[in-house]
């Protein structure tokens, strides 16, 4: 499977062609063992947003939005006013400490909704062209909305400024960084923007840099910490950019095939079909990035810039979304329907036999000429360790695209069978019930 990286051109193996890693039922780390089915949706649910501890919103393809209790299920707001499909939904806590829900859809328009009540607050129609991402900039009380323009937008829905139009892809992700900048996606490109707030509280932007280092359209824009972002692009690769000089601070190139000599690192995964070396999406924890690559997972060690442990083959289909739950555990979600849980593990040590769950790192078809390079090969990534699969949660009959983690609450993911479904912790929801049960008892007096 690992033919690539070791520069092997030969047939694939039967190793190779092996189906994605399997867990049985017997999943002891798995704590989600409940699961309750929201209805509601019509059409793809694509997205979902934390409100508060106990309150979170789905939107999707069929332009509504409703507001869920994390704890019981219930559907507590509909809110209805778009007529076509949901792009983009972000929450704006203003300084009083109420949040509220920005919503931009095809229909080109932007909406501002009271989650507490269901209502529209504010409405913006006829925009020139429809919004691809929201970002909120709490500290300036304003927020930013990208697509074709970078439009500037303050708490009452009022235009403060805006930028030029940008052709074909436009603006596909935003992200705040020091000193009154914003970073916005556009195709190859990142365009750095500094706001620019007079004495009379006006509001301008300006351009400040163009990093064009990426050779494919940049999937993937995240704030890693006050120093240091990172991009992801099409063609997989990761750049770790400096925050103050936007200098590029580290540069991985996710290979399929063979590449041409260069200066820049890069490591070379196996690959099947050329679309699975696309990177859909990045999280972090500010240590440790990981990155949806293909159907593959890639964890990443800012600090030492060095490759933590990968997975190629994580799921059956590419990977849609992931978060890293801790410094060992993550989690990700596929267009296969199934959402898994990881552990990062360390490897068995060089005495005993390697771990089957490591892709078959290193077993081969034809170890005989290719057992020493592969060892000297492996060994070039120091201190790699193993993504071991802890838990399958199997609920969806179509893509999950994306979840929500409410930690001891439990988690809620969505997909493109219209559905959500919140899993819980089988035991904390039994001790719960029991709690109940005895709390009545106790209020009627005994049996």
């Amino acid at each position: 499977m690992l033919r690539w990286i070791l520069g092997g051109r030969e047939a694939q193996s039967s190793v190779e062609k092996s189906p994605v890693l399997c867990i049985g039922e017997e999943q002891p780390k798995n704590c989600f063992t409940e699961l309750q089915v929201l209805k509601g949706h019509f059409d793809i649910v694509r997205f979902l947003v934390q409100i508060d501890d106990f309150r979170f919103a789905s939107a999707g393809d069929d332009g509504l939005v409703f507001v869920w209790n994390i704890e019981t299920g219930e559907r507590l707001q509909e809110l209805r006013g778009h007529s076509q499909q949901i792009t983009a939904i972000t929450t704006f806590t203003c300084s009083n400490g109420f949040t509220s829900l920005i919503t931009a859809s095809s229909d080109r328009s932007l909406s501002l909704w009271d989650p507490d009540t269901g209502n529209r607050v504010q409405t913006i129609s006829d925009l020139q062209s429809s919004v691809k991402c929201l970002l909120v900039l709490e500290r300036l009380s304003v927020w930013v909305s990208g697509g074709e323009e970078l439009c500037v937008w303050d708490k009452d829905f009022q235009l403060l400024c805006h930028r030029q139009k940008y052709s074909d892809t436009g603006i596909t992700a935003l992200i705040e960084l020091p000193e009154n900048l914003i970073a916005a996606a556009v195709d190859k490109e990142i365009v750095i923007y500094r706001l620019v707030v007079s004495p009379d509280s006006s509001v301008s932007v300006t351009d400040v840099r163009h990093c064009s280092e990426h050779h494919d359209q940049i999937r993937a824009l995240i704030n890693i910490n006050d120093g240091i972002f990172a991009s992801g692009s099409h063609a997989g690769e990761l750049i770790l950019w400096d925050s103050a000089n936007f200098q590029n601070l580290a540069y991985e190139h996710i290979l399929w095939e063979e590449s041409h000599p260069s200066g820049q690192t890069e490591t070379r995964l196996a690959a099947p079909k050329p679309s699975e070396m696309s990177i859909q999406h990045l999280t972090t924890n500010g240590r440790l990035i990981l990155a949806a690559v293909g159907s593959g997972l890639y964890v990443y060690d800012v600090v030492t810039k060095a490759v933590v442990a990968y997975r190629k083959a994580a799921h059956d289909s590419d990977v849609l979304h992931i978060m890293l739950m801790s410094d060992n555990e993550l989690m990700s979600c596929s267009e296969d329907g199934s959402v898994r849980m990881w552990e990062i593990q360390d490897l068995p040590l060089a005495a005993e036999p390697a771990s089957a769950g490591f892709f078959g790192m290193l077993t081969f078809g034809r170890s005989s000429k290719q057992s020493g390079p592969q060892s000297k090969k492996v060994l070039e990534i120091p201190n790699l360790r193993t993504l071991e699969l802890t838990g399958d949660l199997i609920g969806h009959s179509g893509a999950v695209q994306m979840f929500l983690s409410f930690k001891e609450k439990g988690l809620v993911t969505c997909s493109t069978d219209h559905l959500l479904i919140l899993w819980k912790d089988g035991e904390r929801q039994s001790r719960l019930r029991s709690q109940v049960l005895f709390q009545k008892l106790e209020e009627n007096g005994g049996l």
